[in-house]
């Protein structure tokens, strides 16, 4: 296994999540400031927009908005060019509690997760994925899912999806509709890893953060179909939450790193750091929506 090291790139926050490039900057969103923020090279923070519900997952679409999924309403909201919100999907019949992470394809379908349960007061149970058309209309996704997390897509159209409690990472065909179909697991993990935000590179490797942990467990992985893991970038003291490809050539690794435990967490408690790793691999164009 190759081991590569990290650098700060930003500091200063709570807890962020759903990191994405877009637009030659890196977007992310802060759980507990309710912030959706972009980040200049040299680190600083733009707060594009505020989400009373809490922002999680983030994507966009080909006229230039921004969507962002409401945790506490399991909603899509729509960020306008000019910042203006408003509603545009509600998934909230399908969610089992807040909702989660968020993919959207250039041709503009979205793919939208719950957390399925109440973290920190209930045992976990399943859940499912949401469809969400072009137009707003919402499907429920066939088969459960527990805890989905981040999500990818391969150039061959298959949709990624990790799953935090199941420590895999579970593939689905992409219909010519959009609707996700033939679940199945793409690589099993062991149990020491949770894995909950991903980006895949151009060699078909996905990497991932290992949630639940700030032991010597904790940091990012890839792994490639069926299970193997070829790499890792440790991180020390701190939870290994989303990844991104970003930068020139999409060569380097954005990850966030959120200090906190579980009860802290339910207790909107916790630290986030933005780290930047080269790992010798370059992102796959186009696999986060962008």
């Amino acid at each position: 296994m190759k081991l590569h090291s990290l650098t700060e790139f930003a500091s200063g926050h709570q807890f962020l999540e759903g990191l994405r490039w877009h637009d030659g900057a890196l977007w992310a969103s802060d759980f507990f400031s309710k912030k959706v923020l972009t980040f200049a090279a040299d680190g600083t923070a733009t707060t594009v927009a505020e989400i009373p519900g809490s922002p999680s997952g983030l994507g966009f679409l080909a006229d230039g908005s921004t969507l962002v999924v409401s945790q506490a309403d399991a909603t899509v909201t729509h960020i306008a060019p000019d910042g203006a919100l408003s509603t545009y999907a509600d998934f909230s019949s399908i969610a089992g509690g807040l909702g989660n992470d968020l993919l959207v394809t250039a041709d503009g379908h979205g793919y939208a997760g719950n957390f399925g349960f109440a973290i920190g007061a209930e045992d976990p149970k399943p859940t499912a994925l949401a469809h969400i058309d072009p137009d707003g209309t919402v499907h429920r996704v066939e088969g459960d899912v527990l805890f989905p997390n981040g999500m990818a897509v391969t150039g061959d159209g298959t949709l990624l999806v990790a799953e935090t409690f199941r420590h895999r990472i579970t593939a689905y065909d992409i219909g010519p509709d959009g609707r996700p179909a033939n679940q199945r697991t793409w690589a099993q993990l062991a149990e020491s890893f949770n894995p909950d935000g991903i980006a895949l590179d151009s060699d078909g490797g996905v990497w991932f953060g290992n949630a639940l942990t700030m032991g010597e467990d904790s940091g990012f992985y890839r792994v490639v179909e069926d299970g193997e893991i070829t790499d890792k970038v440790p991180v020390t003291g701190a939870q290994a939450t989303a990844c991104a490809f970003g930068g020139d050539d999409l060569g380097t690794l954005y990850m966030s790193c959120n200090i906190t435990t579980v009860e802290e967490f339910v207790r909107g408690q916790s630290k986030a750091v933005v780290a930047a790793a080269v790992v010798g691999r370059n992102g796959s164009p186009g696999s986060s929506g962008v």
